[in-house]
């Protein structure tokens, strides 16, 4: 019956293409999509599956939806506490049910914001937090008791946490009855999003402290979110962001269980944390698999409770899928991501404002983001039926094919010991890195279509109000701040505190948070309670560097890059050019894929170190003789810290270096970069050839005034 039933598609699709038959698509995971889809190629036993059982494919409650819709959320946090809380209550006044914090990337690298290497990251991406008293303010009239708190953070998460404790205390409510959750994901750190400080050993020994503490004194908390967000948006496939998320999961449930936790016992309260792309039916079918896999991961660990195979899930729509070219057509993107995670059950849900792809929210954009969330929910019927999308054959093949793409990489993974081996091997950090390549060239080319980027572009864009955060204005305050406090403090008592905690971190005897949370009681700040456990742990510090020949297959045979690897083979020194990241920024996926073009194509290219300040960028590029520095910028920082590296090159007699931006700049500061001394600027969306024609017509402009 199948074959028959195909014959017949085939040979009706035939005539109507006038007599070529239709062929597969294949993914980027590998799968390949037929374009007709029957009963024989959905997997055997879906008839089976009843939303809220395990496996938990359909859902993990019976009711899904129809009991109650899915949480919103809105990830949030502008620079300083005071404003960050009243657009918490905004927002909560509006129909939001759940806070998302988002903090800068000072308070991320554990630095306080009087710290010299911040300078240029204070409250620009989040708000800034440095003590209990930034947390007090950040939490002002909004009650811990009944309000769930999601904190997105890693790798400063013990003090973070800890403040947060204590600022409950403070309001009158015990640690018990605080509900919420922290990321406390670091292994994807180091994959990806690298806001880590410690090493992956004593950073896991964090993770299982945390796990340990909340089961046994914070019931209503949920320890870890699982993150695949940032692999995703590092460049990950789908199959690779669920495998690795897993992965991770498996390894903190090791974790968890080495320090003598029953399984059951803490569980029920991890949770994770996906994107959602723009490949609508494999998003869902993604989500889908997950809780699949999940349920067979937990009942192989020996969880008996139903409770510890559920994965529960918070999705946020894709970040790098929004375009700065006509940006408005980010409102329809976010929408269809939206959709996905919603038809694939998540349990709540981020959606991004349309222009995150050129600066931080405005409070239109945002309200824009949360309605499209109201309107699914009242509007679209989306909450009227459990698992819309199951019994589909297209999504039922797409969850089983995805679970066993998934299923290779995880034991692949677990060939090498588990996930923190394979992360100090660079396995997953390289197989992601390669994906984000390969995409990059499919859009370069026109392979993969961008409305509004590659194909339908505007001839002229309208300028979009876009805003700007006082970097300045908001270090000055937290500075004053926190000095009032350190003057204020018992120093006696904060100093044993810290002491305590160091000793704690050197012995691996007790659990980190408990003292971390004394620590925070007598007003230690967020960077002392870090550098305690730094003196400990030390600082980890990531190994750059640059994959070759992605860039090179994708264009084998294209005349014009082909003729631009001609132009730079024939000249009589090869053009050298330093890729670097400036101050706390991790998001590294747009060097790492300029880096790999650029050096395909016959450039010498460096990668610089992360973190790296601009007197050290400076100075690297000058030790190197680079012709070209380009600045990969995603966290509004370019305003202050791309001059101050040209201000640095001119001091130390290299005015001739060439400097160059790229990332998440708005147009309308395109002036002042090159009012700076900045060559060329290259937003989201940027064509990769035409960037590096663009910066070797540089580099011979110089030449030629040199000479």
């Amino acid at each position: 019956m199948a074959n028959e039933r195909k014959n017949i598609w085939t040979e009706l699709a035939t005539k109507e293409a006038k007599g070529k038959a239709p062929s597969n698509t294949k993914t980027p995971e590998g799968i390949d999509i037929q374009p007709f889809y029957d009963a024989d190629d959905a997997p055997d036993g879906i008839a089976a599956d009843v939303p809220g059982v395990a496996p938990f494919t359909r859902g993990v409650k019976a009711t899904m939806y129809t009991g109650r819709p899915w949480t919103i959320r809105q990830y949030a946090g502008f620079s300083t506490a005071e404003e960050s809380n009243a657009f918490y209550r905004k927002n909560l006044a509006a129909g939001q049910k759940g806070l998302s914090v988002a903090f800068d990337l000072a308070t991320h690298r554990g630095y306080d914001s009087d710290h010299p290497r911040v300078v240029g990251d204070v409250g620009k991406a989040g708000v800034a937090i440095d003590s209990v008293e930034d947390m007090k303010i950040l939490f002002d009239g909004i009650p811990l008791d009944k309000m769930s708190v999601s904190m997105t953070m890693n790798g400063a998460i013990i003090p973070v946490l800890a403040m947060f404790i204590v600022a409950g205390e403070e309001q009158g409510v015990d640690k018990a009855v605080l509900s919420g959750t922290v990321q406390n994901d670091i292994l994807k750190e180091f994959m990806v999003r690298n806001t880590y400080i410690y090493p992956p050993a004593p950073s896991m020994r964090i993770v299982s402290d945390i796990i340990e503490y909340t089961s046994n004194d914070m019931p209503k908390f949920n320890s870890i979110s699982i993150s695949g967000y940032h692999m995703q948006e590092a460049g990950s496939t789908l199959a690779q962001e669920l495998a690795y998320t897993l992965a991770d999961g498996m390894e903190y449930v090791r974790a968890a269980m080495d320090k003598g936790l029953d399984v059951d016992a803490f569980a029920g309260r991890l949770s994770f944390f996906f994107c959602i792309g723009m490949n609508l039916f494999m998003e869902a079918a993604k989500l889908r698999a997950a809780r699949q896999m999940w349920a067979q991961i937990m009942t192989d660990f020996g969880a008996k409770s139903d409770r510890s195979k559920m994965l529960r899930t918070h999705c946020q729509t894709s970040g790098v899928s929004l375009t700065e070219q006509d940006p408005y057509n980010n409102v329809i993107r976010t929408t269809i991501e939206a959709m996905a995670a919603t038809l694939g059950g998540t349990q709540s849900l981020h959606t991004n404002a349309f222009d995150e792809a050129i600066a931080l929210p405005t409070e239109q954009s945002a309200r824009i983001a949360r309605n499209t969330q109201l309107i699914l929910q009242h509007e679209s019927g989306i909450t009227d039926v459990v698992d819309p999308l199951g019994g589909s054959y297209y999504v039922e093949a797409l969850t089983k094919d995805l679970a066993d793409a998934a299923w290779e990489l995880i034991d692949e993974v677990e060939a090498m010991g588990g996930m923190t081996k394979a992360v100090e091997a660079g396995l997953p950090k390289m197989r992601i890195e390669e994906a984000a390549a390969m995409r990059q060239a499919r859009v370069d080319k026109g392979e993969d279509v961008i409305v509004g980027v590659n194909k339908y572009r505007l001839e002229e864009e309208a300028e979009l109000e876009t805003r700007e955060i006082d970097n300045t204005a908001v270090r000055e305050a937290q500075v004053a701040r926190l000095d009032k406090m350190k003057r204020t403090r018992n120093a006696t008592a904060c100093a044993t505190a810290l002491t305590d905690l160091e000793n704690a971190a050197h012995s691996g005897q007790g659990n980190l948070l408990s003292f971390a949370v004394e620590a925070a009681r007598h007003r230690a700040s967020l960077g002392e309670i870090s550098d305690a456990m730094e003196r400990a742990f030390t600082r980890h510090a990531a190994t750059t560097r640059v994959i070759s020949g992605v860039y090179e297959n994708a264009y084998a045979g294209d005349p014009e890059y082909k003729n631009l690897q001609g132009r730079i083979s024939e000249m009589e020194k090869t053009p050298h050019v330093l890729v670097a990241k400036v101050g706390q920024d991790g998001h590294d996926r747009g060097a790492k894929v300029i880096a790999t073009a650029f050096a395909d194509l016959g450039f010498t290219v460096d990668l610089s170190d992360m973190f790296e300040t601009p007197e050290e960028i400076a100075e690297k590029a000058i030790k190197l003789g680079v012709d070209v520095v380009g600045v990969s910028s995603l966290a509004a920082g370019h305003k202050t810290l791309i001059p101050e590296i040209i201000e640095e090159l001119k001091i130390n007699g290299a005015p001739h270096i060439i400097v160059v931006a790229g990332g998440v700049i708005p147009e309308k500061d395109y002036d002042f970069l090159r009012a700076a001394g900045v060559a060329e600027v290259f937003g989201p969306g940027s064509n990769v050839i035409d960037a590096a024609n663009s910066v070797l017509g540089q580099v011979q402009g110089v030449r030629r005034n040199i000479k």
